[in-house]
């Protein structure tokens, strides 16, 4: 049994394993943070919505010969372009747009997915990903968009917790809070965008709310869900990382099946489900004293 398991830690020394612990370093925290906003925002539609547009860009880059990415980022934008305006709109409820957007790019992905030629490697790289081909760019990209969501955090952390609890009371304070939704909405995409190679196209969604969803589970505390929050993500990548390496697995699902296991772990400790049960109980004799 020690021989089947026993780790090469010279593995380390081998640069395109010290790139894919950067990736799931920078990643991990890049997504988990938008998590938040996606999970106290009640906004989780809508993150898939940019997802698979941003998929159905980075396919229609690699049909017509340009960036991937760059692709990923202009169809990410477009929909969050479209979603913002569209689910502040009274007219609409907001998921029937959103689902619109949704079921438009999902078929635009398989439609540009069909029309590739000859073997369909790359559309497959883009849909699992492959945290172990990351490149020096896709490093730097990563780098560059964690620094991009932690700054306003850093920054305006308390204009975003105003604009969580309550957007109409933060926007009638003289907060602008349609700024920064539609601030949260771009860097939503440009979060997808830099984990897209790593993660695949149809989990980096699952990434930027599991862990978000698993600090939640153990805390009221905005500072503490974003630093849990960051922490289950650069874990769950880094023990997705270890376990497709030792079981030869495919690291995109392994990281987002790491992540979900930390939810559920957070979700059978949580001691918020204590707090819910004490209301429960302190309402049935409310009731019960009434009667």
């Amino acid at each position: 049994m020690g021989e089947g398991f026993s780790l090469d830690f010279s593995i380390l020394g081998c640069r395109f394993m010290q790139y894919a612990l950067l990736a799931g370093l920078l990643g991990g925290i890049a997504c988990s943070l938008i998590g938040v906003f996606v999970v106290t925002m009640s906004l989780s539609f809508i993150g898939v919505a940019i997802a698979h547009a941003a998929f159905a860009g980075a396919l229609c880059g690699a049909l017509l010969g340009f960036n991937p990415q760059l692709g990923s980022l202009l169809f990410s934008l477009a929909a969050a372009a479209v979603i913002g305006p569209l689910a502040d709109r009274g007219e609409f409820n907001p998921d029937t747009p959103i689902g619109i957007v949704f079921s438009a790019t999902m078929g635009l992905a398989f439609l540009f997915m069909g029309l590739l030629p000859g073997p369909k490697t790359q559309a497959l790289e883009l849909l699992w990903g492959s945290i172990l081909t990351v490149t020096t760019s896709g490093v730097v990209l990563l780098a560059g968009v964690a620094v991009l969501i932690l700054l306003p955090v850093l920054l305006f952390f308390k204009e975003i917790q105003a604009v969580i609890f309550h957007r109409e009371i933060a926007l009638a304070v003289g907060i602008p809070a349609n700024i920064i939704f539609y601030g949260l909405l771009f860097l939503t995409g440009t979060a997808i965008t830099a984990s897209l190679p790593s993660i695949g196209g149809l989990l980096v969604y699952n990434l930027i709310l599991n862990p978000a969803a698993a600090a939640y589970q153990l805390t009221y505390n905005l500072k503490r869900m974003f630093f849990l929050a960051g922490l289950f993500g650069v874990v769950s990548c880094w023990a997705g990382l270890a376990l497709s390496y030792l079981f030869n697995l495919p690291s995109g699902a392994t990281i987002v099946l790491v992540s979900v296991a930390i939810f559920i772990l957070c979700s059978l400790f949580s001691p918020k489900r204590k707090v819910k049960q004490w209301r429960r109980e302190f309402r049935g004799r409310g009731d019960q004293a009434i009667l």
